[in-house]
C-alpha cells in the first residue's frame, strides 16, 4: 500500500519543482523488432521492483526515446545526480467521461522506465509526486582531456532493501564535446513545434521492501510535461561501449532476440557504440504538478 507520509529523515517536497544543473543527453530509436524483445524482457526495461508490478504493464510501442545524465546543482531537495531512461512511447487505456457515461480511451505517451538518483530525498519525492520509478545508485564522474567526462552508474537494485550499490555498472559512457562547434540555445518547447509529444504518463508505483523507506509507492497515474532550457547547449560524441552479452544470454535467446542483443553494444538494443548527443550547461529544468487519475490500465 502506498505510504501517505515520508520517513522522518525525508521531508516532503511537493511540486512544482524548479531545478538547475548540467544535462548530458542523447536520443534513441527503438524499432518494432527491438520493442518486441524489450516487451518480453521486463528485467531489461525496469528495475526489479517495477518489473514485477503493474507499472510494467501497457503496450510498449518503441519509437523515439531519450537517455539523460543530469548533475543537479540546485533543487528543492539539494544537489544530486540522475540517470533517466525514457525508451519510447507506451499505449494505455484511460477511463474518461463522455456525456453521462464513462468510456475507456486509448492514449499514447512517453514513459520513464528506469531512473537512478544519488540521494534518498529526491528518490522518495520523485516517486510520490509523479510516479517516477527512482532508485538509488552510486555515480562516478571522471574528467578527461578535452573537457570530456567518463560516467558510470552503479545501481542499488539488489538486494530487496537496496542497501548497497552493485559492483557492476548498469551504465558506462564517455561524453566528448565537439569543441569547434558553437554553443546555441535549446528548449523542449522546440519539440512541440515539430510535433513531438514530450509528456510522460507514469503508472502507479509499488512500495519497496523493508529497510528501503525511500521506495515509496504511488497509487495514481501522473502525466506531466517536463521543461528544459539552456542558453549554452553544444553537441558532442557519446562512446557507449559497455560489456558484451554473456554466453548464457546468447544461448537462451531466440534467433531474433540474439540478433538484437548482438547488434547492440550493450546498453540498449539498436543503439551502437557511437552516438551524437548534447550538453546543456546551466540548464533550467521544471517539473509541474501535472495531471492525476486513479485506477489501473487495461
Amino acid at each position: 500500500m502506498p505510504s501517505s507520509v515520508s520517513d522522518d529523515s525525508i521531508p516532503p517536497a511537493p511540486p512544482p519543482w524548479k531545478l538547475e544543473g548540467t544535462v548530458y543527453t542523447f536520443l534513441t530509436y527503438t524499432s518494432s523488432k527491438a520493442a518486441g524483445y524489450l516487451k518480453s524482457n521486463k528485467a531489461f526495461m525496469y528495475s526489479p521492483l517495477e518489473a514485477g508490478s503493474s507499472f510494467a504493464s501497457g503496450e510498449f510501442l518503441g519509437g523515439i526515446g531519450m537517455v539523460q545524465v543530469i548533475r543537479y546543482a540546485d533543487t528543492p531537495v539539494g544537489p544530486y545526480d540522475e540517470l533517466v531512461v525514457v525508451p519510447g512511447s507506451f499505449g494505455y487505456r484511460r477511463e474518461t467521461a463522455s456525456g453521462n457515461r464513462k468510456i475507456m480511451k486509448e492514449e499514447k505517451n512517453q514513459r520513464a522506465t528506469r531512473v537512478y538518483v544519488s540521494q534518498k530525498q529526491t528518490c522518495w519525492n520523485g516517486r510520490k509526486n509523479w510516479s517516477i520509478p527512482k532508485h538509488l545508485a552510486r555515480f562516478s564522474f571522471k574528467t578527461l582531456p578535452g573537457n570530456g567526462i567518463s560516467i558510470a552508474v552503479f545501481p542499488h537494485d539488489e538486494p530487496i532493501s537496496e542497501s548497497r550499490s552493485s559492483s557492476w555498472p548498469i551504465f558506462t559512457a564517455i561524453y566528448q564535446p565537439i569543441s569547434y562547434l558553437p554553443r546555441f540555445p535549446i528548449s523542449t518547447i522546440l519539440a512541440k513545434l515539430v510535433g513531438v509529444d514530450v509528456r510522460l504518463a507514469q503508472p502507479p508505483l509499488p512500495q519497496g521492501g523493508e529497510g528501503a523507506e525511500e521506495l515509496v509507492g504511488a497509487d495514481k497515474w501522473h502525466r506531466i510535461t517536463p521543461y528544459e532550457f539552456s542558453w549554452r547547449a553544444s553537441l558532442g560524441w557519446w562512446d557507449l561501449k559497455q560489456g558484451h552479452a554473456t554466453e548464457e544470454d546468447l544461448l537462451l535467446a531466440t534467433p531474433d532476440d540474439r540478433e538484437v542483443i548482438e547488434s547492440s553494444e550493450n546498453f540498449w538494443p539498436g543503439v551502437g557504440r557511437w552516438r551524437i548527443g548534447m550538453l546543456m550547461e546551466n540548464a533550467i529544468i521544471e517539473f509541474p504538478e501535472g495531471e492525476e487519475w486513479g485506477g489501473q490500465e487495461s
